[in-house]
């Protein structure tokens, strides 16, 4: 979601009068309702089930970001005007009436630009830079932190978010190298947060019980609204290609990725993009990993002390 928001600023600078409304799960409304370039969300499951309208009429046009059967042929039921999908997959063909020509597999592009690519069929230019992406996000309507959250900044230290799970969405680079980050980082220097869901606090908990004299645990304690500002108020975020890393790359804070080298899940399509943001990759090309997930070599083979030089030259700036 965060990587599709670009897409609204661009509609909006080529149609200021048009409405832009995200169509998504639940639990990424918040994103959505932190744009400023947003007028709206929609549950997924809320368009699914009903004749869906905007200001009681039709809307115009769907563009399809996320490939979705049952949403396409929603969309066409609906009779919605431009219907804006992509030729390579197939159930579009009979439900869109504009495709554009988009493989994202072979692609070289960035995710985010190859969701800008989907609105070549508006007339929109749809060749824009990682650095002209930086400032498409809008993420500017954030709720005001709550006094016991923001009084757990430090403003003499560097205020650095580890966000070591992922829900199974991304390689994660083991709770032993983030010991060892914590290890490594200048306690006068940093005041360190560990973060996750709630669902995560059990995964993270070995780390804790051996750096809690070390660490803020926040763990499953902040709402996502809360959590989005929590990191609007501190310095940086070290996670693996997780929701966290990619909102505090659209706020402009130091977002460090840890990737593994598959060609699929790699930083060139899914690093995070913003003005200080940084992915660590090891340099080869890895296909032993590929097939299981957790066991994951490549990724854990990025040194702790790498992450550590490049905090340490953030901090000093």
């Amino acid at each position: 979601m965060v990587l599709t928001l670009p897409m609204a600023k661009a509609i909006k600078v080529h149609f200021p009068y048009t409405k832009v409304f995200f169509l998504g799960r639940e639990y990424t409304r918040p994103i959505v309702e932190a744009c400023i370039y947003a007028d709206g969300f929609i549950e997924l499951n809320d368009f699914l089930k009903k004749d869906f309208l905007i200001d009681h009429k039709t809307p115009d046009a769907i563009v399809h970001v996320k490939p979705l059967n049952a949403v396409a042929k929603h969309a066409k039921k609906l009779n919605i005007k431009w219907r804006i999908g992509t030729t390579n997959r197939i159930f579009h063909w009979n439900t869109c009436n504009k495709l554009v020509k988009l493989s994202r597999k072979k692609s070289d592009l960035h995710e985010a630009q190859l969701n800008l690519k989907l609105l070549k069929s508006l007339g929109i230019r749809t060749n824009f830079s990682l650095a002209e992406i930086q400032d498409l996000y809008g993420l500017e309507k954030l709720k005001s932190l709550d006094e016991n959250y923001a009084a757990l900044v430090d403003k003499n230290k560097y205020n650095l978010i580890l966000h070591p799970k992922s829900r199974g969405s991304a390689r994660e680079w083991g709770l032993d190298n983030f010991e060892l980050l914590i290890s490594l980082l200048d306690k006068t220097q940093y005041k360190i947060f560990i973060s996750g869901t709630a669902e995560e606090k059990k995964l993270v908990q070995p780390l804790l019980d051996k750096v809690e004299t070390m660490v803020i645990d926040i763990t499953g304690k902040m709402s996502l609204p809360d959590f989005m500002s929590f990191i609007a108020q501190c310095d940086g975020v070290v996670a693996c290609s997780t929701g966290p890393l990619h909102i505090a790359a659209a706020l402009d804070k130091d977002a460090l990725g840890i990737y593994a080298p598959l060609h699929s899940i790699r930083p060139q399509r899914w690093g995070p993009v913003g003005k200080h943001a940084e992915a660590f990759v090891v340099n080869r090309q890895c296909s032993d990993c590929y097939k299981n997930k957790m066991a994951c070599h490549c990724i854990h083979e990025i040194n702790s002390s790498v992450i550590k030089e490049a905090l340490d030259k953030l901090n000093r700036r």
